[in-house]
This record gives C-alpha cells, sequence and structure tokens, in this order.
C-alpha cells in the first residue's frame, strides 16, 4: 500500500498495490496491519455506502455529519472518475476552509482518506460513476448536513453540476457554523 500526504496532512492518498496477469489484476483495498507498517492508524469502519452516478457532471457535496456521529470516510471510485474533494471544516485550524481535490478513478484504484472534521463531496467525470465509501460512524440523519458546493471557490471542472435538492439548498461556507474544533 503507497500512502501519499496531500496539501491538508490529515488527507491521505492511498494506492493499493495491484497483481496482475493475463487474467486482470488482483488488489488488497483494506489491511489495517499493512497501513500501521506504512504508518497510518485509521479509525474502525462501521459502515459502508455505495453510490451510483449516472450522468457525468454530477456533483455530490460538500456533506458532513455533526458530532457525536462525525465521519471519516475511505473513499474509493471503482467505476468511472471523479473529483474527490475535501475541505478543513475544524475551527481554530491553520488550514481551516483549505481543500484539497484528487482524482479517483477505477483505472488508477486510488483512495481517499477524509477524517471527521472535514467536509466531503465529488463530482463525476464520467457516465455511470460508481464511488463506495467506508466510515467511521453510522449514518444519523438528525447530525447530516452540507454546505454550498459553489462556496469555497473549489474548481470543479463543472459550471452547472446535477445536484440535489440538498446540495443545491444548502448553506454557504461563509454562514457555516462548524461543529468541528481542531485539536491541535
Amino acid at each position: 500500500m503507497q500512502l501519499d500526504p496531500t496539501t491538508l496532512p490529515e488527507v491521505l492518498i492511498l494506492t493499493p498495490r495491484r497483481f496482475s496477469d493475463a487474467r486482470g489484476w488482483f488488489s488488497e483495498t483494506w489491511n489495517r496491519r499493512t497501513l500501521e507498517q506504512a504508518g497510518a492508524s485509521l479509525p474502525d469502519f462501521v459502515q459502508d455506502n455505495h453510490s451510483c452516478s449516472r450522468q457525468a457532471g454530477t456533483l455530490r457535496g460538500l456533506h458532513y455529519q455533526t458530532p457525536p456521529h462525525a465521519q471519516g470516510k475511505l473513499v474509493r471510485c471503482v467505476r468511472g472518475a471523479i473529483l474527490d474533494v475535501a475541505v478543513d471544516a475544524r475551527r481554530g485550524s491553520p488550514r481551516y476552509g483549505q481543500w484539497v481535490g484528487v482524482d479517483l478513478s477505477a483505472a488508477n484504484g486510488r483512495q481517499l482518506w477524509v477524517p471527521p472534521g472535514f467536509l466531503h463531496g465529488f463530482v463525476t467525470r464520467a457516465r455511470d460513476t460508481e464511488v463506495i465509501y467506508k466510515c467511521t460512524d453510522y449514518y444519523a440523519p438528525e447530525c447530516d448536513g452540507a454546505v454550498l458546493w459553489s462556496s469555497l471557490g473549489i474548481d470543479w471542472g463543472v459550471t452547472a453540476p446535477v445536484l440535489s435538492g440538498k446540495d443545491a439548498a444548502a448553506v454557504p461556507f461563509a454562514d457555516f457554523d462548524t461543529p468541528f474544533t481542531y485539536a491541535g
């Protein structure tokens, strides 16, 4: 497993090794021992989610869950391609409001670790894109929230994305009262 830092130190790119032969390839996408040996200690995961977006340019996010059900996510694209985005939303963080975008695709096999306290979203680059992500806490509708996708200057690569009603009506980042605190 290859671990690469991003401009946000808590957000990591994980690239599992692929073993190829005439049949195709095999990859171990999650192994706690391998990650710990590489220097990453991720929390336990309790839920896996799988989404399919029919149209290229579908934008999901920027989402979060408030404490006590804040979620960390390990995201991977198993069909198609996405730009996956994490935003530091921890009050007091020296990187508050900063974001990182990483291309994840079925072809490159990369995964993105988005810790609790970060907003998360992605935009699809291809039709029928499928994304799977592991979560560190269960979905809690009373803790669910969203920040407006266009309010942080993120270059999503689309001007008129396909949005849900929730995402279209989300609060701008400037008006977002973050429930997250930077622990140092």
